[in-house]
């Protein structure tokens, strides 16, 4: 946001701003994959192309935010990004915006989609997490399948409060789908990544990692 690495609270208020993006490439470097989300794009008030840019280059990323179109889609992978995920856009008020999805796999092929999930109050939530649908996360899964080659599922209720998660949510999704699955939103100890691996789901850190509660050389262990 604004150029920066940033951490904010239910994509609200921002908590902290982490170093430069060279400093948390290097900070990172113990782990496979980073994501990138650009969240000025996200709510639709500018973007930082260079900074995705500058890090899609150099390490093996999943990048979001303000991906409305095949041709935004098609760019992110030409910078360099391995995955693209695609939020708000997936979304009509009535059900999936099949069409656009179709036309974004058409593009870049769907296993390098990742359409995100991000669920408050129950609800799938858009727009930089600021509008509220009347789907379900666990009613659209099935249905999102054949658009894309995994998900990224938030549970924004806890993002960024460092109260824990709702492993009971990640449960019912992962019954839900055999594609794979992100859980982000409030993962807090290492019994969370403990139990999200086990039920074979990848866990998204950011909160934990930036205040030091997680350690990541533990995590770079759990992780091999």
């Amino acid at each position: 946001m604004d150029g920066k690495v940033v951490q904010l609270v239910q994509g609200r208020d921002k908590a902290l701003e982490g170093g430069t993006p060279e400093q948390m490439l290097q900070t990172f470097s113990a782990f496979p994959v980073i994501q990138v989300i650009d969240l000025d794009a996200a709510i639709g008030r500018g973007e930082n192309d260079a900074l995705v840019e500058f890090l899609a280059a150099r390490a093996v990323t999943r990048v979001g935010g303000g991906v409305r179109t095949p041709e935004r889609a098609a760019k992110l992978i030409s910078q360099g990004a391995r995955k693209v995920i695609v939020g708000t856009a997936a979304f009509q008020n009535d059900g999936i915006n099949r069409t656009l999805l179709e036309s974004i796999a058409a593009k870049i092929g769907k296993e390098q989609i990742l359409i995100a999930l991000d669920s408050k109050d129950g609800r799938i939530v858009v727009k930089g997490w600021r509008e509220s649908t009347q789907l379900t996360a666990e009613t659209v899964i099935k249905d999102l399948e054949p658009y894309c080659g995994g998900f990224l599922c938030t549970y924004v209720d806890k993002e960024g409060m460092m109260q824990g998660t709702d492993l009971d949510w990640f449960r019912r999704l992962r019954a839900a789908t055999t594609h794979e699955i992100t859980a982000a939103g409030g993962i807090t100890t290492y019994d969370d990544v403990r139990e999200l691996q086990k039920l074979n789901i990848h866990a998204a850190l950011g909160m934990a990692i930036y205040t030091g509660r997680l350690d990541l050389n533990v995590l770079a262990e759990m992780n091999g």
